[in-house]
């Protein structure tokens, strides 16, 4: 049976774990939320621990707070990011919508751990969580701040190196193949020839245009709401601690954050958040289509498409011996859903600020983190265990080709597209190929049909 101490807050009295570094205000959440079994993100936890150390720091610099009392809330905020005092934070997303529980979290973990340090140090001054951990703060322009730093870091450190390993696949591929000449293929019909090379192009561009809309993005999230306190007037804090702080954040982070120009609204709105969790949905929807494409081309492997070939990386029916599915492309397709889902919560819930504040930040950065954890991890595992390996049926690639009515359109500058079109006709109707329609229809010879159709050519029309 677990022993207990004693804490103290404005309410009263309550028990905490020993072993356990929070007081009495985490304490209260954990059993006024029982709600769920999905925790305040690691990321958010880490951001508040360097917003702390670096407020400490700034109200060091401002003549606010005791050198010793900062270097002790550093000492303890480096060893949350360190990664060791994980058990002392077990509170759940679904608390208080301005995370004031989570806040105060941090303020009680850090306030214990200084002050073991500054008695391990012969230090006689304490600390206090409200008067020194949170000084010149609120829960109102903390969260937010926490949250935004776990964003770009998020995206930064997880999402972008991901998504330019995928983009790097995908740029070899399309040289490698861009002489291997295919049919295209638009609204599931046969269309007229491109190379293979060309078509993974297509792929290529797409993660290069969303990772710069990404990119362009997150200057709207580097702004941060610190300094603005608890309505946005930076009550209770220095006239100078907004910009003193956002310096001292990126001394700790090598970053390149900014003081919000405006506090009202970086309480209030989380249109930052919003914008560039569309430009991750915009990745998400071209991932979709890529994986889309890679599973249809790689359908079969004798009844599809099967234009191409993907790793075997598992069996795939428990009943149908040798079945093998494109797995990486319905795990990854799956995680788009799923991003999806959490841009509507995303936008719902930004669209909920009341007044001076928003109270939906902790699901706006669960359901945002949750995406770039996703994605990141999606698209490592789909270019490592399918697009590294994806290579080209170049027999069944030709088949499909020579069979192709598209090929007529070639003719239209040479006959014109009523006398294309009877050509294509009857070459479906009569089961013959573009060649032997033509003759048969007297419209045009076969070696003026063999002059005039290259597949190859038809695929760089504008070459000099």
């Amino acid at each position: 049976m677990s022993e207990f101490r004693i804490e103290k807050d404005t309410l009263g009295e309550m028990k905490v774990p020993k072993e356990k570094y929070w007081g009495a205000q985490t304490q209260r959440s954990l059993q006024n939320f029982p709600i769920g079994d999905e925790k305040m993100p690691e990321e958010i936890v880490e951001g508040f621990a360097i917003l702390k150390k670096s407020a400490a720091r700034a109200n060091y610099k401002l003549g606010l707070l005791e050198e010793d009392k900062a270097n002790a809330i550093g000492h303890a905020a480096d060893r949350v990011v360190a990664g060791e005092l994980h058990e002392h934070f077990p509170l759940v997303v679904w608390q208080t919508g301005s995370g004031t529980q989570s806040n105060m979290n941090m303020n009680e973990v850090l306030a214990y751990v200084g002050n073991e340090w500054l008695e391990e140090q012969g230090k006689d001054t304490r600390l206090h969580p409200n008067d020194d951990v949170n000084k010149s703060q609120s829960s109102n322009d903390t969260y937010p701040t926490a949250l935004h730093i776990a964003a770009v870091k998020k995206v930064e450190e997880h999402v972008l190196p991901a998504l330019q390993q995928m983009k790097q696949t995908l740029k070899e591929k399309a040289e490698a193949n861009e002489e291997i000449v295919k049919i295209g293929r638009t609204h599931l019909q046969d269309a007229t020839p491109l190379t293979l090379g060309q078509e993974i192009s297509g792929w290529h561009r797409m993660l290069v245009k969303t990772e710069s809309m990404i990119n362009d993005s997150l200057k709207y999230v580097r702004e941060i709401a610190l300094g603005g306190t608890a309505v946005g007037t930076g009550i209770n804090a220095h006239p100078d601690f907004a910009e003193t702080v956002a310096q001292t954040i990126n001394e700790e982070t090598n970053g390149t954050f900014i003081s919000a120009e405006n506090k009202f609204h970086a309480l209030t709105s989380h249109d930052e958040l919003v914008h560039t969790h569309g430009a991750l949905k915009g990745l998400a929807a071209d991932v979709m289509k890529i994986a889309n494409d890679v599973r249809w081309l790689a359908s079969g492997p004798r009844c599809g498409i099967g234009e191409i070939t993907i790793p075997a990386n598992e069996p795939g029916s428990s009943i149908m011996p040798g079945k093998v599915n494109p797995t990486q492309s319905e795990a990854i397709t799956m995680v788009v859903a799923h991003v999806m889902g959490n841009d509507a919560a995303i936008g719902f819930a930004a669209s909920q600020g009341n007044f001076e504040l928003n109270v939906y930040k902790p699901v706006i950065a669960y359901n945002f983190l949750q995406s770039c954890q996703l994605l990141g991890d999606s698209m490592r595992s789909f270019d490592e265990r399918c697009l590294v390996g994806l290579e080209p049926d170049e027999k069944e690639i030709e088949k499909y080709l020579n069979d192709s009515l598209m090929l007529v359109t070639a003719l239209n500058p040479h006959i014109g597209y009523e006398n294309a079109a009877k050509i294509a006709k009857y070459a479906h109707e009569n089961n013959l190929t573009l060649r032997e329609a033509c003759e048969a229809t007297e419209i045009l010879s076969g070696e003026k049909f063999d002059e005039l159709v290259d597949p190859k050519e038809m695929t760089k029309p504008n070459a000099k």
